[in-house]
């Protein structure tokens, strides 16, 4: 049987099941991130401290930008926009704006084989550099091996608005790099300062692409929805329900982690208007990302 504890004081949810072999908590004052999850008794996502949430971003919800805009600044029909700089080394807006926002919980169900869990967060004001209004939701589903997170968002407003969307997990290895990701991609994005997209260059993978001791920052335009990723412990498959799939893999200071990131577009999308999508006054866009363990 599984059970869902809410901690008031912490504003942070825990799911578990009674065999111990399924965990997670979410950090509702944290844009509803999962800071931790075991599946099928392995531990996948980890807390990262001593990295701090504010330098990580840790398994955020990136929207209604993923990655980063240059300068914060970009146009919309026929208007300029300046999100604030949250990247201050590199004058960038960074990973979108409800990362650090607070969700309500809308609804969750506990059964014998599985626990839901619906939040929601409901912006009202205009947002500097986004002056729009929208919901987004989050459906938490866990399994003994599967985790599916649904995200709904909701144009509230009575304009049209741009987006991208991401989600920034990163995952725990007990040895790096000796791991490999397995996915399918022909052309790799070309990233130039301050990691703002220049270009699209060809790319070829013919086999699992090694981690090793590589250091990570780059990102793939994707010709398949799933991506997996191969420890010595498990092996764990990211699946996107997403037409257009990109992914982004940043390798931080903190040895035998990986962030592994799915997302409808690149750095400057707003810009560049790759992977770029617009989403009508009261209509809304669904997209699952899920995990399972093997």
């Amino acid at each position: 049987m599984y059970k869902i504890n809410h901690d008031k004081a912490l504003n942070i949810l825990e799911i578990e099941n009674s065999e111990n072999k399924v965990y997670g908590k979410i950090h509702l004052s944290s844009g509803a991130s999962l800071q931790e999850l075991t599946l099928n008794g392995h531990g996948i996502i980890k807390d990262l401290s001593p990295l701090t949430y504010a330098n990580t971003y840790a398994s955020s919800i990136l929207f209604p930008f993923a990655n980063r805009i240059k300068d914060g600044i970009y146009s919309f029909n026929d208007k300029e926009f300046q999100f604030e700089i949250n990247q201050k080394e590199e004058n960038n807006a960074l990973h979108g704006l409800v990362y650090n926002k607070t969700f309500q919980i809308i609804d969750q169900e506990t059964h014998h084989d599985s626990a839901s869990i619906l939040l929601e967060y409901n912006e009202t004001e205009l947002p500097i550099g986004f002056p729009y209004t929208y919901t987004i939701q989050l459906k938490y589903i866990f399994t003994s091996n599967h985790l599916s997170l649904e995200v709904s968002v909701k144009n509230t407003d009575t304009k049209a608005f741009p987006f991208t969307l991401g989600w920034h997990p990163y995952f725990l290895s007990d040895n790096l790099f000796n791991s490999s990701l397995d996915f399918e991609s022909t052309e790799k994005i070309v990233l130039g300062e301050r990691n703002i997209t220049t270009g699209v260059e060809d790319f070829e993978l013919n086999k699992a692409f090694n981690i090793e001791d590589k250091q990570l920052d780059d990102c793939w335009i994707l010709d398949s929805n799933e991506v997996t990723f191969n420890t010595p412990k498990y092996q764990l498959t990211i699946t996107s329900s997403a037409g257009n799939n990109f992914l982004q893999v940043y390798t931080p200071p903190k040895l035998n982690t990986i962030a592994i990131e799915p997302t409808t577009g690149v750095s400057n999308s707003f810009n560049n208007h790759i992977g770029l999508q617009v989403l009508d006054a009261n209509d809304t866009y669904n997209i699952n990302w899920s995990l399972k363990i093997k």
